[in-house]
């Protein structure tokens, strides 16, 4: 399991990280711009055999350790993420907790759990096996909670021995602020359009394709990739505000699950308060909007797909609930031209 290039917005950052000196990073910045990728690229080349420090390049990529880093099995290099995380980007999960997953006894946690940051602070303390130091990477690291994140907090604050962190977020401020100030931080640049559409067609994104995936996006490259791998279809994004004004449910067709139709309903929402506001819409093509409703009925509606999204992951009947958000963004939208 070779790790992708990094890509290339991302490649002056990791040179940054690579001459300064510090235990602790905290990557932030909005999702989608490489906070893992980066992470993971700044362990590998800490723990790399045959890295050319004198240059500040990253990780040679072929010496045994960037290749136990490929196959998932290093053994100076931690991984702290949600369990469905780590299923998700081909990270073993200890023994225990794979048999009580596959045993059904519980499902994969989508925060990091206590007892694997436990196993990670005593991972901390341990001896480097080859050599090189250790490394955790903790991603998303907005996914600890109070309790976990006091379980890293002392080694964060006298770190023992030759080991580094290097946290990734997508919603920083979610952390602790002891947790942040313990970090030093970086915020990673955001990608000039085309270096991110040239990325998405190295990727096997069809290159007229890409422009209206990565708008969908909203500029993200690793979330445009996403949509891609999901069957996203570039043409139906665009008619997808038209055919809510009309109540049609089938345009969410590409979206499986109501928390990925929710979503793609807050950006409409987005753009519609944007455009109203006299701002330039950042998901859709001006030409692609309906009227602007009131401001009262789009924050009306706001606010009801936030709540939507809290519970979107219960299992509710997917179908009938898709019926109603359908339903609303309907009402919503054609309620352009009447009174507030």
């Amino acid at each position: 399991m070779s790790a992708p290039a990094l890509s290339p917005w991302l490649q002056r950052p990791l040179g940054e990280l690579l001459r300064q000196r510090g235990h602790a990073w905290l990557l932030q910045g909005p999702s989608g711009l490489g906070q893992y990728e980066l992470g993971l690229a700044l362990a590998a080349a800490w723990l790399c055999e045959q890295r050319d420090e004198a240059k500040g390049e990253g990780a040679c990529g072929h010496c045994p350790s960037c290749h136990a880093i490929s196959v998932r099995t290093h053994a100076d290099l931690c991984v702290l993420m949600p369990e469905v995380a780590m299923q998700e980007l081909g990270w073993p999960l200890d023994e225990k907790s794979q048999a009580d997953i596959d045993d059904k006894k519980r499902k994969p946690s989508r925060e990091i759990r206590v007892e694997a940051m436990r196993d990670a602070v005593g991972f901390a303390q341990r001896t480097s096996a080859r050599g090189r130091g250790k490394a955790v990477l903790v991603y998303p690291a907005e996914r600890m909670n109070t309790i976990t994140a006091n379980a890293l907090l002392k080694t964060l604050e006298e770190p023992v021995g030759d080991v580094r962190f290097v946290l990734a977020s997508e919603a920083a401020w979610q952390l602790l602020p002891t947790i942040r100030s313990r970090c030093l931080g970086f915020t990673l640049p955001w990608p000039e359009d085309e270096d991110a559409r040239n990325w998405l067609v190295e990727q096997g994104v069809p290159a007229n394709d890409a422009p209206a995936l990565l708008r969908a996006a909203g500029g993200r490259p690793s979330d445009a990739l996403r949509l891609a791998a999901a069957g996203q279809s570039p043409k139906a994004w665009g008619l997808l505000p038209k055919a809510m004004l009309r109540g049609d449910v089938a345009a969410l067709a590409d979206h499986h699950a109501p928390a990925q139709a929710i979503s793609a309903l807050q950006k409409l929402c987005h753009d519609l308060m944007a455009t109203g506001s006299g701002a330039a819409p950042r998901f859709f093509e001006v030409a692609d909007l309906p009227a602007v409703p009131p401001k009262v009925a789009l924050a009306r509606w706001s606010k009801s797909l936030a709540n939507a999204a809290k519970t979107a992951e219960h299992p509710f009947n997917a179908g009938l609930m898709l019926e109603a958000l359908v339903s609303e963004a309907r009402s919503t939208l054609n309620s352009a031209g009447r009174r507030p």
